[in-house]
């Protein structure tokens, strides 16, 4: 789990398996709190631009507008190499995109549950991101659930170095915030899916539709904190109304 920190950053987290992002191969992720993930180091920047950026940094942003988590909301992350989580991941990779024959072998969570925008304590944005790889191939999965209302600019999508890969989720920079829980590109309220190996197009707006797929969240150890399916009223159901404490206790039996 994360620290309880403004504008901070987990350490440096070394992936199990390597992660293809357009291009370059990670083997270590920062999750920021401000809801984005980088490669190379922690960054901590509150103020969202827009996609394309035409910047030096390769970023994933599922939620990025100024957060704080000091005093509600716990910001976690965890990966998977083997077992069931990887088993459901592959299966949903190949029904989202079908003919590729993927196999996963690494799935790495980051989830945001319940954080409060700064500086308005109180107020609860859950959201998620999810990065599934194996071999050369890449995927992120971006899920949202309940996401309060607020003036803030965000921006949720991803970039890369010079945008030669951009893709900005409808409902950024927009008033109408709210909308991330019911949006989806795989039929799925509230599910954004993206294939991020390709080196060729330059906006990737998906080329086709992937195969609608269920509504009903996939658990694992019924905590949605875990799932590669959190999101919509999965995010924001019965497996989400957790105390901090009782989170803190999980995590350290699955750390232990």
């Amino acid at each position: 789990m994360s620290s309880r920190s403004d504008d901070g950053s987990s350490p440096l987290i070394p992936l199990s398996q390597p992660f293809v992002y357009f291009g370059n191969t990670y083997h270590q992720i920062y999750v920021n709190h401000n809801g984005h993930l980088t490669f190379n180091q922690a960054w901590y920047s509150y103020t969202p631009y827009s996609f394309p950026a035409h910047s030096s940094r390769d970023l994933i942003a599922p939620f990025w507008t100024d957060l704080d988590n000091r005093w509600n909301g716990t910001i976690s992350y965890q990966q998977y190499s083997s077992g069931s989580v990887l088993q459901q991941a592959t299966q949903d990779i190949n029904q989202y995109f079908p003919n590729l024959g993927f196999s996963a072998n690494l799935v790495f969570i980051a989830t945001w549950d319940r954080v409060a925008y700064y500086p308005n304590t109180g107020t609860e944005i859950t959201f998620q991101v999810v990065l599934i790889a194996g071999g050369q191939s890449s995927f992120i999965l971006m899920n949202y659930g309940e996401i309060a209302p607020t003036t803030q600019d965000i921006q949720a999508g991803y970039d890369t170095v010079n945008s030669i890969h951009y893709f900005s989720i409808p409902g950024s920079f927009e008033s109408n915030d709210t909308t991330f829980s019911n949006t989806s590109n795989v039929n799925v309220a509230g599910r954004w899916a993206f294939q991020t190996n390709a080196t060729t197009s330059t906006t990737d707006v998906p080329s086709t539709t992937p195969a609608p797929t269920s509504d009903e969240p996939f658990p694992v150890d019924d905590f949605c904190i875990d799932s590669i399916f959190c999101k919509g009223q999965g995010l924001t159901g019965s497996v989400y109304m957790l105390s901090t404490f009782s989170i803190l206790v999980f995590l350290t039996i699955l750390n232990n």
